[in-house]
């Protein structure tokens, strides 16, 4: 019951920041909840409390959610601006979900490969970590750019950047914005379509990798769940403002060295 509480208030809380909740939520388990659960155990056990966060976001964007839903049925009657948004999540939903099938496939049966257990997998998650980081760091400066500019490029660049976050220790929120400033679009409309493409992908997500877990469902993980949920709602809005006023790169950069370190001293 304390490790969902704990694992719950780490993933509401750091899914807003751009420092890999899904990390995050590796390091904590491997550190202090150690069970011997495989890489891809994690990694479903880290998606199903994104669906904490995914309520909280669907209730903070529940305008554009809901203009995106409308315009999906009034396509005719739907303005450019939300057509555009509308097939830029489309196209970025399926092509990241197809990349992030193929990657979680190669990671099935890693841990007996390469032994990614423990001290190894805090290493892996330490060096995705600093990747996470230095994009942080050098991320590019905002321009004008909005939705009305979406392209179809545009749907597969952050398709695949979104894909590659599967890997814990890549930031989802972190790379997914710093692709679209590189593509000029202003710090608003990059962090507003980060967050808009994470709801179709979390969903997707937990209905492919947990969906078969269903009969073997340990309750205990709905309380993870509603404290990744409560601690999610209480702190989008000044996490997200927080996020747009302090580079957190070096941040993790820090943390990712400090794991890979204590890879090494565990």
């Amino acid at each position: 019951m304390i490790e969902q509480i704990v694992l719950g208030i780490v993933q509401g809380v750091a899914e807003w920041l751009p420092i890999s909740s899904e990390g995050m939520i590796v390091l904590v388990k491997s550190f202090f909840f150690p069970d011997g659960a495989d890489l891809e155990s994690l990694i479903s056990g880290a998606l199903f409390l994104h669906l904490g966060t995914f309520l909280a976001a669907l209730i903070y964007f529940r305008s554009e959610v809901k203009e995106i839903i409308l315009s999906i049925f009034k396509w005719k009657e739907s303005d450019a601006k939300q057509r555009k948004t509308v097939s830029f999540l489309v196209i970025s939903t399926l092509i990241s979900g197809t990349l992030g099938l193929i990657l979680l496939e190669l990671l099935t049966g890693i841990d007996e490969k390469i032994g990614v257990l423990g001290a190894r997998a805090t290493l892996v998650v330490g060096l995705l970590l600093l990747v996470t980081g230095f994009i942080q760091v050098f991320k590019p400066k905002a321009s004008a750019k909005e939705e009305i500019d979406l392209s179809i490029r545009d749907g597969i660049v952050l398709g695949f950047v979104q894909g590659f976050t599967v890997l814990p220790g890549l930031s989802r929120s972190g790379l997914t914005v710093s692709a679209l400033l590189l593509s000029k679009f202003s710090e608003e409309t990059s962090l507003k379509l980060s967050f808009l493409m994470s709801l179709p992908i979390v969903l997707a997500g937990n209905i492919v990798l947990n969906f078969n877990s269903i009969s073997n469902f340990e309750p205990a993980r709905l309380v993870g769940l509603l404290f990744a949920f409560a601690f999610g709602y209480l702190t989008i809005g000044g996490l997200l403002k927080l996020a747009r006023k302090i580079n957190f790169g070096w941040f993790v950069v820090i943390f990712g060295v400090l794991s890979i370190i204590a890879s090494f001293v565990a």
